[in-house]
């Protein structure tokens, strides 16, 4: 059945909602739940979507629990047996120091009878500054300075964090042993290595400091001297998946954006709009992304090809941005305006690039809109786009003409949502 798109917004904004909704806390642990163990049952969590993971988990447990929670400032939710903590992000600060530290203790002393469940999502890295010895947090905040600078994909930033720490890259879950850990994790990387989710507090990789070191020199980041020492050295080395410390761990993705997609794909199929899911791990210059997408965008609408309107291009990942100035917005906004720009005057085609938790960058948007007349309304307001594009500050162009996409913290993070809808001459 053909729905109404006269609205694409509206359209678009409720693909988003499915999307958000399939990677739901609830719903994804009542499919995880681990055996109850003889012993204690001890949570610990870390990420935006983290407060609302454990509020689920205290919903769905039926046994005595206790344990810690760090999230972003702003998005605690009420819990009653796990106490919750508020830390910075992006750019850790001193209460993610403390809050790193409690729960370093909350699963220290822990016997084989004990079970450790760890709720990680996207945004742990930052919520978890635990420097090792010989390093400050000034250190720890100026490796996370440079590698959001950097341009690099998320993966290879957490590869290089986990060697400046005394939490990730495993070494939270080696902490808690002999305890058995279950780690559920709600995936915000491309490829959904759980490794990667926060940078793996409680799940080890392969990745050693000489990848680590070779990522620093790729991109040519400036990091302190004290930093760079403890990278040459053997204190930076993570603890590899085989030691015996993690032998009867778990580890389950719990959601991830794949799943979502998919959600968006059913709502938009059953709306008689078709579907095209171009890959959910796209990663690269989001202003690279966005029109790359732009172009895809008008060939259908221009063509009929490779897929007859009215049709909707979804893709997630993660995006990145070189910063070049410093202006507002995040990678979601950049790329919806490098969109803009390759489908100036199209009639027909709205797009949405949003981040699933709801916050783009450090704003208060998920996102923005687009469509052909968005370049054209940004010069009228007095703002040269491309100007905007260049300084990073996409946020103010959009802001201008009222195309900001606002939803406030979502409780979940599966990374980026994209939905490009080509509607078509008869839509």
């Amino acid at each position: 059945m053909m729905t109404d798109l006269s609205d694409p917004r509206a359209f678009l904004s409720t693909l988003f909602a499915a999307a958000v909704e399939a990677a739901d806390p609830l719903r994804a642990l009542a499919r995880a739940l681990p055996e109850k163990p003889k012993g204690r049952t001890v949570v610990i969590g870390a990420g935006k979507g983290a407060a609302q993971l454990a509020a689920a988990f205290e919903d769905l447990w039926d046994a005595p629990l206790s344990g810690v929670i760090v999230t972003r400032y702003g998005y605690a939710c009420a819990t009653r047996h796990l106490e919750v903590l508020e830390a910075a992000h992006p750019v850790p600060d001193a209460a993610g120091l403390v809050a790193g530290q409690r729960l370093l203790e909350t699963v220290s002393g822990l016997t084989e009878d004990d079970l450790v469940v760890a709720l990680v999502c996207g945004g742990g890295s930052a919520l978890l500054p635990a420097p090792p010895a010989g390093l400050t947090l000034a250190d720890e905040a100026a490796v996370n300075e440079a590698l959001l600078a950097s341009g690099a994909p998320i993966s290879e930033m957490n590869a290089v964090r986990k060697h400046v720490s005394g939490i990730k890259g495993g070494r939270l879950a080696a902490a808690a042993h002999p305890a058995r850990v279950v780690s559920l994790v709600v995936s915000d990387i491309p490829g959904d290595n759980p490794a990667f989710v926060a940078s793996g507090p409680t799940v080890p990789d392969t990745g050693d400091r000489a990848e680590a070191l070779r990522i620093v020199a790729r991109y040519g980041m400036a990091l302190p001297d004290a930093v760079m020492a403890h990278m040459n050295s053997a204190a930076a080395d993570a603890p590899m998946p085989d030691d015996a410390v993690f032998d009867g761990h778990e580890v389950r993705v719990i959601a991830s954006a794949g799943q979502s997609l998919s959600a968006a794909a059913a709502v938009a199929e059953a709306a008689g709009v078709t579907p095209v899911i171009l890959s959910d791990a796209i990663e690269g210059e989001a202003r690279d992304i966005g029109r790359m997408h732009g172009a895809i965008a008008r060939r259908i609408a221009e063509t009929g090809a490779p897929f007859a309107a009215p049709a909707v291009l979804l893709s997630g990942g993660e995006t990145t941005v070189t910063v070049r100035a410093k202006g507002r917005g995040g990678r979601n906004g950049e790329l919806a305006l490098a969109l803009g720009k390759d489908i100036r005057g199209l009639d027909g085609v709205c797009a949405l690039s949003a981040d699933t938790d709801g916050i783009d960058g450090t704003e208060d948007n998920a996102g923005a809109f687009v469509d052909g007349a968005t370049w054209d309304r940004i010069i009228a307001k007095g703002h040269d786009p491309n100007a905007l594009l260049a300084a990073n500050d996409s946020y103010t162009g959009f802001d201008a003409i009222g195309n900001l996409f606002v939803t406030g913290p979502t409780g979940t993070n599966v990374n980026d949502f994209r939905a490009v809808l080509i509607k078509g001459a008869t839509a």
